[in-house]
């Protein structure tokens, strides 16, 4: 079973640093816990529910909050991941969806629950790259992922461990790249063919 790891001391991190850190750790874990090719959908619910869970692994998330992520009419991600073993849904009442999560790695993560959440929140936001709105689980998947791998207006990372952490193949990966730059997400992007690095850009932040 895969094992969780946790960031350093946050003190000296710039604003926002601890919070990606935070996710980046939870995607890597999900990655290898979860099924190879699991839906980007049901990879972003399971992080949320991973962030969100208390220390015995009950998450409640309401109706609202998955119709932000688009997720409030699809019932496929939470078959997805219990069909995995890695959750159990529990009640679907007053607008709300509980679960019990099963993997026992995350009942004895830490940091603390508040700092827990406040990853989860930027996760649904991340920054300095977000998706755009209404984009698909499969962009919003790879901007997370781009985002935990950027630093300032640049970012890099390896090509397996994009596909791996985005749930896709390395021409669906290309394709979601192109769509950022069409979309002005970014302002380039390359792939080093000797040591199968991608690197990529952003544009200069406003203001």
């Amino acid at each position: 079973m895969p094992s969780l790891t946790h960031g350093t001391d946050p003190v000296r991190r710039s604003p926002g640093a601890v919070e990606r850190e935070r996710v980046r750790e939870m995607l890597t874990y999900l990655a290898a816990a979860l099924p190879r090719f699991s839906s980007p959908a049901a990879r972003l619910l399971a992080l949320q529910c991973a962030l969100r869970a208390d220390s015995q692994g009950h998450v409640e998330l309401p109706e609202g909050f998955l119709r932000g992520m688009r997720l409030a009419s699809h019932a496929a991600p939470w078959h997805e991941l219990e069909h995995a073993g890695w959750l159990r849904c529990t009640a679907r009442r007053h607008g709300r969806t509980q679960a019990q999560i099963l993997d026992a790695a995350i009942l004895h993560q830490a940091p603390g629950r508040q700092e827990r959440a406040r990853a989860a929140h930027w996760a649904l936001h991340p920054t300095p790259l977000a998706a755009p709105h209404g984009a698909p689980p499969s962009m919003q998947l790879a901007a997370l992922v781009l985002a935990v791998h950027t630093e300032a207006s640049r970012g890099s990372a390896d090509l397996d461990d994009l596909t791996r952490l985005c749930t896709a193949d390395a021409a669906s990966l290309k394709d979601l790249l192109d769509q950022f730059m069409h979309s002005r997400r970014l302002v380039t992007w390359r792939q080093d063919l000797e040591t199968s690095e991608v690197c990529w850009q952003l544009p200069p932040a406003q203001g």
